[in-house]
């Protein structure tokens, strides 16, 4: 049976990492969340005590980190220089250096050779902001996610919560909308909808309804 590539993009917090999970346990693929590796760079950053404004010394920090997804007990992991950091990567101070981050031109190469040799044999569902139009411009399917900007601050509330993080529904929807203006606007990769991507508005839509969606796509894809 043919194996693809699925890709799929859209803003933060607009259902891209729970569904991809389910998508590739659905397909039997395997699950890469791109913004995870740059969440973990992020966190070296921070760790670093570099300004996160510094591109310079982000460039040469880069060439000296080591980001990658291991399968542990069943779950991916993400494993920065040895260390594994998933629930870290998770937390506040990351999610605000993030995109700026995310801009530099030695950080997105690194983890674009990254993703690439992962990918490179099919069966794999990859999530990101430009999986689609920059990492695999050829996936066989291309999903873009999208979701009103206050039903995903309601959604990043509730997993920062099971992580004993507090924060007010509109003080994320701020955060939200500005990481929106900043991945939309930066001049490296933007946050961009394929020519050929479809849509998929998850507002009112269930985890189980966004999967069955994007499964059903996909097996026509791969019977063809």
């Amino acid at each position: 049976m043919k194996k693809i590539i699925i890709a799929i993009d859209g803003p933060a917090a607009s259902g891209k990492s729970s569904t991809a999970k389910l998508v590739a346990a659905t397909l039997g693929y395997l699950h890469i969340d791109t913004g995870a590796m740059y969440r973990a760079m992020a966190l070296k950053i921070l760790r670093s005590k570099v300004d996160p404004n510094d591109t310079v010394k982000i460039s040469a920090l880069a060439t000296r980190t080591s980001v990658r997804l291991a399968l542990r007990e069943g779950k991916i992991r993400v494993v920065l220089d040895g260390e594994e950091v998933s629930g870290e990567i998770r937390l506040p101070e990351v999610t605000n250096i993030v995109s700026p981050i995310s801009t530099v031109s030695d950080v997105r190469k690194l983890m674009v050779h990254e993703q690439r040799a992962m990918g490179r044999e099919g069966g794999i569902v990859l999530e990101g902001r430009d999986i689609g139009s920059v990492v695999f411009p050829n996936a066989e399917l291309k999903i873009f996610m999208v979701a009103d900007a206050r039903e995903r601050a309601v959604r990043r509330r509730k997993e920062l919560g099971t992580k004993g993080v507090e924060i007010s529904v509109e003080e994320l929807e701020k955060e939200i909308l500005e990481r929106d203006r900043i991945d939309s606007g930066r001049s490296v990769s933007p946050l961009l909808k394929a020519d050929d991507a479809i849509e998929l508005d998850t507002t009112n839509l269930s985890i189980e309804e966004q999967v069955e969606f994007i499964v059903e796509k996909a097996r026509k894809i791969i019977e063809q």
